[in-house]
């Protein structure tokens, strides 16, 4: 018997609520990494928009990316915010195999990629400054590229740290760096170090763990979500000196992923837990961020981020220090509802999967249909807009703050938009592709630790 309805069942002055969904599972355990990108989880059980959905949820943190998705995957975990990349990668065999989906896009932008000071001192002779002294932003990685050259001459290698192999920080920095005509390595099936032909080494580091590791000197810098950027600012250890939203503005981030095999048993829970996620996202945003202060307090909260509010706060509620002291209005550095952030378009899953074709780790060439079928398999806008229509019709959230596309795709970001002045387009994958200079295009492979033509 489920816990609320054996609840109910003990009184008579109570009424049955009016859920939108009849839950076929209500106890539920859902997963998540300590960064300020899981609020909408967080806000959903605070402010019991899990409860209205008659969910009891309980929160718990995983210690690393991969413990997550294996977690989800043997069903040790119902659900939990991810990656944008893991159930793409899991879909396709690229590292743990499994059918893992999304109906709900947790939030565009949070990121940056952070510097140590001693490199920020090497980098800014090469940096655009203003009147005031101050660096023009975004700062191109082009500033990066002699100071990486100064170590290779010294026979040093140029360490940075990135998330995960398929999360959004790796594909973000790898971006960056090659937008400023740096390499960062190519992956192969022989090699998944993801550091052939690599001028700037990336490996994995945990979130929490990457101030420490760039304190260390193990790593001369990393990309990550919030809070671990600006703690290197007030740990006085390192310079942010780009955010995503001026790599990509606008840019897919994380996702709520569940396998399919959850969601083909438990279909009206799915939509339950989407339509607590949207009310949670959409109080995040509302008001101009008139809630963040409050979100700060609630993700600073040790069973969450557990991260100094201070710290949060310092993006969290629409400003981004880059150099200490250097403190600028960034309002849309966190975007959880507004500009249909929390719909999963397939077009974000296709620019996931150009990038795992971009640097080898899909080893081979695939046609433009394929894109669009390994999309559709994995984000499941159907369920979005069954939950998003339920709010709609209760006159929760008003219908215009919904885009129902009719195929499922943004429309083409502008060269504008991203900074290596490449437009994207979601339905013409391999031509953008080939218009990057930088990694794999057409039917290249990469054998030997050598680009070939196939």
């Amino acid at each position: 018997m489920k816990r609320f309805a054996s609840l109910l069942l003990t009184t008579t002055l109570l009424a049955a609520p009016a859920w939108a969904f009849d839950v076929e599972k209500d106890e539920l355990t859902l997963g998540f990494i300590k960064l300020t990108d899981m609020a909408p989880l967080a806000i959903a059980k605070e402010k019991h928009f899990f409860e209205d959905e008659g969910l009891y949820v309980t929160l718990e943190a995983q210690s690393n990316w991969k413990v997550l998705l294996d977690r989800v995957i043997s069903g040790e975990l119902d659900g939990a915010h991810m990656l944008a990349g893991q159930p793409i990668a899991a879909t396709i065999g690229y590292g743990t195999q499994g059918d893992v989906i999304t109906p709900f896009s947790m939030d565009l932008n949070g990121n940056g990629i952070t510097v140590s000071n001693e490199i920020w001192e090497m980098m800014k002779p090469y940096v655009e400054m203003d009147a005031e002294g101050k660096p023009v932003h975004p700062i191109s990685a082009a500033a990066l590229k002699p100071v990486i050259e100064k170590f290779r001459a010294e026979g040093k290698p140029f360490n940075m740290g990135m998330v995960f192999p398929v999360s959004t920080h790796n594909y973000e920095l790898r971006y960056w760096l090659a937008a400023g005509g740096i390499n960062p390595g190519l992956y192969s099936p022989e090699d998944v170090s993801g550091q052939i032909g690599a001028e700037a080494l990336l490996s994995v580091t945990p979130p929490p763990q990457m101030p420490a590791t760039l304190e260390a000197g193990t790593i001369y810098g990393y990309s990550v979500g919030e809070p671990w950027n600006q703690a290197a600012v007030f740990k006085g250890i390192g310079v942010p000196v780009v955010t995503d939203y001026e790599i990509w503005k606008n840019n897919p981030e994380k996702v709520f992923g569940i396998t399919a095999k959850f969601n083909e048993e438990n279909p009206e829970t799915v939509k339950a837990l989407t339509r607590a996620l949207i009310r949670a996202a959409e109080w995040l945003d509302a008001g101009g961020n008139a809630n963040r202060a409050e979100a700060v307090e609630i993700l600073s909260r040790p069973e969450y981020v557990g991260a100094d509010a201070e710290v949060i706060a310092n993006s969290m509620t629409g400003t981004f220090e880059y150099e200490k002291g250097d403190k600028r209005d960034v309002p849309d550095f966190n975007v959880f509802f507004r500009y249909n952030a929390t719909f999963p378009y397939y077009s974000d899953a296709v620019w996931y999967l150009t990038q795992m074709r971009r640097w080898g780790q899909i080893a081979e060439a695939k046609p433009d249909a394929w894109y669009d079928e390994t999309a559709k398999k994995v984000y499941r806008p159907d369920i979005y807009q069954a939950a998003a229509q339920s709010l709609i019709d209760d006159g929760i959230i008003a219908a215009d703050q919904f885009d129902f596309d009719d195929d499922g795709y943004r429309e083409p970001t502008p060269a504008a938009d991203i900074i290596d002045g490449v437009a994207y387009d979601g339905k013409a994958p391999n031509a953008y592709l080939d218009s990057l200079t930088i990694g794999l295009k057409g039917a290249e492979l990469v054998e030997g630790g050598e680009i070939v033509s196939n």
